[in-house]
């Protein structure tokens, strides 16, 4: 299992960092304010691990990202808030959350409708089971990668 959803190596490095763990999945295909906050918030909680949409992740429930997922690595993981990145190949939120059993799991509250809404209540059943907590935090208005990229792509035309 820890093959396919995370490695053994990550794993190891992940049991090293400091509790309590704070698991926070994104895409980030273009990075904004809105990303920066939600990721500020969760470090006050403890140690943050990203786990980053892989593009076939993210192509499973929205898009091709306009960002490969190393560039989107580079750019998350420069980010001082963030302590570790690791890849999501999917919705496995549940999956991961389970291997890591974190203290926290931070999203934003857009995910209360749409594709990641089955997930949302599921992982907060089960987050409870060994003592975790998730943390919704207020989406950030009128900005998403979405939004943005919509706003190129319509006035470069």
């Amino acid at each position: 299992m820890f093959n396919k959803i995370i490695s053994q190596k990550e794993l190891n490095y992940i049991n090293l960092l400091p509790r309590p763990i704070v698991f926070v999945p994104m895409a980030v295909d273009l990075l904004h304010h809105g990303h920066i906050r939600l990721l500020d918030k969760a470090s006050k909680y403890g140690t943050v691990i990203v786990g980053l949409m892989t593009d076939r992740g993210l192509e499973s429930y929205k898009r091709t990202p306009f960002l490969n997922y190393q560039e989107r690595k580079e750019i998350i993981s420069s980010i001082k808030t963030v302590d570790h990145v690791i890849p999501l190949n999917g919705l496995v939120y549940l999956e991961v959350a389970d291997i890591l059993k974190c203290n926290y799991f931070v999203h934003g509250t857009d995910w209360k409708k749409g594709p990641q809404s089955l997930t949302r209540k599921k992982l907060i059943i089960a987050v409870k089971e060994w003592g975790g907590k998730v943390i919704e935090i207020p989406y950030t208005k009128n900005i998403s990668s979405t939004k943005i990229r919509n706003f190129f792509f319509k006035n470069i035309k």
